[in-house]
C-alpha cells in the first residue's frame, strides 16, 4: 500500500530528533505512527523496548503491509524488534486472537522490559486485558511527576499499572500509594516496582474509586436506592501532597459512575478534598469530544465552589509522538496548585 508506506516514512522522519532525545533520557517506549493524525486512521505503531506493537482498530492489516511496517521501522531505528500485531476492529476493541492473522514468535510474547525516563517497565504483547501495560501518551505527565515529587506523599488514583507511582518514587517521594480496582493491574504495578529495586517500595490498595476516595476525603459512602453495598477496604481520612487523577472515560459500579463527559465533578471533588492545603492535584481527561477550554473552566469552577480555589493552573501537553493537527489532542492534563 504505497500511501501507507509514504505516511509511515514521513512519520518516522518527523520523529528523528525526538527519538534521539528520548534515547538520551533513557526512553525506548514511544509511538512511531499515530495513524489518526498521520494518514491512516485506525492504525498505531508503538515501540515498547525490544517489542514492536502494531494495532489496527478499523480493519485488519494485510500481511504484506504488516511486514512492510516492521521493515521500515527496523531500518529507521537500525535494529531488529520483536513484532506483535493486535487486530482490534471487533466489538469493544477486543483483540482478535485468530492465529491466521499473524502469529508472533515465542520470544515476542515473553515477559520483556521497556524503559521510560530511565525506569524499567513490564512489557507484554498479549495479556488478559486489551490495552498495553503502559499508556504512552501520558509520558510527559509521568515525567512531570518524576520532577516534582521530592519529599512528598503521593496518591495515584486509577493507577492502572502504577507508572505514575513509579515515577513519584523515582522522584524522591517519601510515600507513594497506588489505588486501582483491578488486582491484575496492581500486580503489574508490583512487578514494575520489583524491576526497580533501588526505589522506595510503593503501597497498593485494591478498591473501587468511590468508597476509597470518599473515605480519604472524610465524606459519607451512600448506597444507590438503598441497595446493600459490596465490601470495600476501610481507610482513614487523610490528605496527600500530590494527587494524580487519571480516570477512564466511563465505568459503572455499585458505588457510582465514572463519566468524564457528563459528571467529572463527582470524581474531582473528593480528589480535591484528599489534596493537602498548598498541595497539587494533577487531573486528566482523555475524551476527544471534550474541549480543553470548557473542561478547564469546569475544573476551576468546581474547585472554587468547594472552597479549594486553584492558585495556579498548568497544562501538560502530550509529547510530539502524539501529534494533533488541530492542536486539540484527546488527552488533556491539568496541574492544579491549591
Amino acid at each position: 500500500m504505497p500511501s501507507l508506506d509514504q505516511a509511515l516514512r514521513a512519520a518516522l522522519a518527523a520523529r528523528k530528533t525526538l527519538l534521539t532525545d528520548l534515547h538520551a533520557q533513557g526512553t525506548d517506549c514511544y509511538r512511531l505512527f499515530h495513524g489518526s493524525q498521520e494518514g491512516a486512521p485506525g492504525l498505531t505503531v508503538d515501540r515498547y523496548g525490544p517489542q514492536l506493537l502494531v494495532q489496527s482498530f478499523h480493519q485488519p492489516l494485510e500481511a504484506s503491509d504488516l511486514h512492510a511496517i516492521a521493515g521500515s521501522v527496523e531500518t529507521a531505528l537500525g535494529q531488529p524488534l520483536l513484532l506483535v500485531y493486535n487486530e482490534r476492529s471487533k466489538g469493544n476493541s477486543r483483540i482478535d486472537r485468530d492465529p491466521t492473522l499473524f502469529q508472533p514468535s515465542e520470544a515476542a510474547l515473553e515477559d520483556l522490559i521497556g524503559h521510560e525516563w530511565g525506569l524499567n517497565y513490564r512489557v507484554r504483547g498479549r495479556h488478559a486485558g486489551q490495552d498495553p501495560l503502559l499508556f504512552l501518551d501520558l509520558r510527559n505527565a509521568r515525567g512531570w511527576v518524576k520532577s516534582n515529587s521530592a519529599g512528598k506523599s503521593v496518591l495515584n488514583l486509577f493507577a492502572y499499572t502504577c507508572g505514575v507511582g513509579l515515577c513519584a518514587a523515582a522522584g524522591g517521594a517519601r510515600e507513594v500509594v497506588n489505588l486501582d480496582f483491578a488486582q491484575g493491574n496492581l500486580a503489574v504495578g508490583q512487578e514494575n516496582g520489583t524491576l526497580n529495586p533501588e526505589l522506595l517500595p510503593m503501597q497498593f490498595i485494591q478498591s473501587d474509586y468511590f468508597p476509597a476516595i470518599r473515605q480519604l476525603a472524610d465524606l459519607p459512602i451512600s448506597s444507590r436506592r438503598g441497595q446493600k453495598l459490596p465490601s470495600y477496604p476501610r481507610l482513614q481520612p487523610r490528605q496527600f501532597d500530590l494527587v494524580f487523577l487519571d480516570p477512564p472515560a466511563w465505568a459503572k459500579s455499585a458505588f457510582g459512575t465514572v463519566d468524564l463527559l457528563r459528571d467529572y465533578q463527582s470524581l474531582l471533588k473528593p480528589a480535591l478534598l484528599a489534596t493537602a492545603e498548598g498541595g497539587t492535584l494533577v487531573c486528566c481527561n482523555n475524551l476527544a469530544k471534550v474541549e480543553m477550554s470548557d473542561w478547564r473552566a469546569q475544573v476551576l469552577r468546581c474547585a472554587e465552589k468547594l472552597g479549594r480555589p486553584v492558585q495556579e493552573c498548568q497544562v501538560i501537553a502530550p509529547a510530539p509522538d502524539f501529534p494533533s493537527q488541530d492542536g486539540k489532542p484527546p488527552l488533556k492534563t491539568l496541574v492544579l496548585h491549591l
